[in-house]
């Protein structure tokens, strides 16, 4: 009391036992419980959802709210900075590969090559590891670099066929051209593949939680990119190829398209046309 003098207690509290919190910690000047788990055998997206369906049928007191943050809340995040990342890289890609080429027809087939190498990258993901996350997303942008690469590599030397070896368009020099950069495609996507075979096989292991799923979606979009790209770039770029490679040669030479060997003059009023 003031005085000095000791009282029980009892006299001024109710005293008696029971659970509560031994810490209270506070955020934005309200009150905050921290609820953790661990998610095992499944991924952390799905489990996620789970979650948040059941608590949206919970009616909370008034001044409660819920959010789910932690590892999750970090690869929500990390998920919009690679959408954003992945625009960037593809507008950029276009960018540079239409400097070069100055086609937009050309620059397409090029990138036609990507989705490609998706199918085979997100199809050994499914099967090996199951769930896409963040390192997914990583291997898939390193797989379009990849992957463009050999489609470069083979159209360029079918231009180059055109150019300086007297080749005409047509089948024998796409068939020409595509068994010649056969074994360079080869070797470029084998020697990146066995590079990664360690790292897939080293799944669990602790310390590659990271690498081992960069490394299968990148072995599994070098197999089916190398696989379809020597069926599918060959056969759209016969189809498709005529026109562009025809200006881009004029393009090259500067002269009149007649006097280009391997080219005909079925796009002369379109140069003129475009200055």
């Amino acid at each position: 009391t003031p005085s000095g003098e000791k009282v029980p207690l009892a006299l001024l509290a109710d005293i008696r036992e029971a659970k509560g919190p031994n810490i209270i910690n506070r955020e934005n000047v309200r009150r905050r419980i921290v609820i953790s788990a661990n998610v095992s055998g499944r991924d952390l997206g799905s489990t996620v959802a789970d979650m948040q369906a059941a608590v949206a049928n919970i009616d909370l007191p008034q001044g409660y709210s819920v959010s789910f943050e932690g590892q999750f809340q970090s690869q929500q995040e990390a998920t919009r900075v690679m959408a954003l990342l992945s625009l960037f890289t593809l507008a950029t890609m276009f960018l540079l590969l239409y400097t070069h080429f100055r086609s937009a027809m050309i620059v397409g087939q090029i990138l036609l090559n990507i989705p490609l190498a998706f199918i085979g990258g997100l199809a050994l993901t499914y099967v090996m590891v199951g769930t896409v996350s963040v390192a997914t997303l990583v291997g898939l942008i390193t797989l379009a670099g990849i992957a463009s690469r050999n489609t470069i590599m083979m159209i360029s030397h079918y231009l180059h066929l055109m150019e300086h070896e007297g080749e005409h368009f047509g089948r024998k020099m796409v068939v020409r051209g595509s068994l010649e950069r056969l074994v360079p495609v080869t070797m470029t996507a084998l020697v990146a593949g066995l590079a990664l075979v360690p790292l897939v096989l080293s799944a669990g292991e602790p310390g590659k939680e990271i690498l081992f799923p960069v490394a299968v979606v990148i072995l599994g979009g070098l197999m089916s990119s190398t696989l379809l790209d020597m069926a599918v770039t060959p056969a759209i770029f016969l189809k498709f190829g005529r026109r562009a490679s025809e200006l881009y040669l004029a393009r090259e030479a500067g002269d009149p398209l007649d006097a280009i060997p391997g080219v005909s003059a079925t796009a002369d009023s379109a140069l003129e046309s475009s200055g």
